[in-house]
């Protein structure tokens, strides 16, 4: 399924940064065409990482591979988070966090901690609905500043389901927190480093 749809957590991710020129951006969701060429075209660099593919490929199609081992969580770190600190002053998180268990999850939040730099955000998406138990993956297009295209790709059982409050305590080393609840019950998360 396909749907174009106004984003109010981009919208402001983008306000941070339109005025700005030679920036540093990582998307999450891996490079797509549209993506690149609407961050380059702000006259920002553009780094890109495809990470629900590696962490498909490192912990298995079904999770079936113990995401709280310590050496397999730097492996991963290490393959898809290894830049160094304060290098990004924007990271597009999309909803790929949480698919992470929870040892897995706060190394990853800890990384993207240390390699944002001070008065950067982070745009992340979760799920809200709070009873499901296997939610769509996406990817996602960048349409124009606040509007994007939502691609489903399937159906996959999230590690995490979060409220608010949970997400507060999971970005707590983080200056600000920001929602933003869409009609997909997809929550927005700004997150100011």
């Amino acid at each position: 399924m396909v749907s174009t749809r106004r984003s109010r957590g981009l919208e402001q991710f983008f306000g941070y940064i339109r005025d700005q020129s030679g920036l540093t951006i990582l998307d999450l969701a891996g490079a797509t065409q549209q993506n690149v060429s609407f961050i380059t075209n702000l006259g920002h660099r553009m780094y890109s990482e495809d990470f629900l593919h590696i962490h498909r490929e490192t912990f298995g199609l079904d999770d079936t591979v113990d995401q709280s081992n310590a050496g397999r969580i730097e492996y991963f770190l290490r393959q898809t988070l290894d830049y160094p600190e304060e290098h990004f002053d924007g990271v597009l998180v999309w909803d790929s966090l949480e698919y992470l268990a929870p040892a897995l999850l706060n190394a990853t939040v800890e990384r993207l901690y240390k390699i944002s730099r001070p008065q950067s955000y982070l745009l992340a998406f979760f799920h809200s609905d709070e009873k499901r138990t296997a939610v769509p993956f996406y990817s996602f297009r960048i349409e124009d500043f606040n509007r994007l295209t939502v691609v489903e790709q399937g159906q996959h059982r999230p590690a995490h389901l979060f409220n608010n409050r949970g997400l507060e305590k999971l970005f707590l080393r983080f200056d600000s927190v920001k929602f933003f609840l869409t009609r997909e019950h997809l929550r927005e998360v700004l997150v100011r480093r």
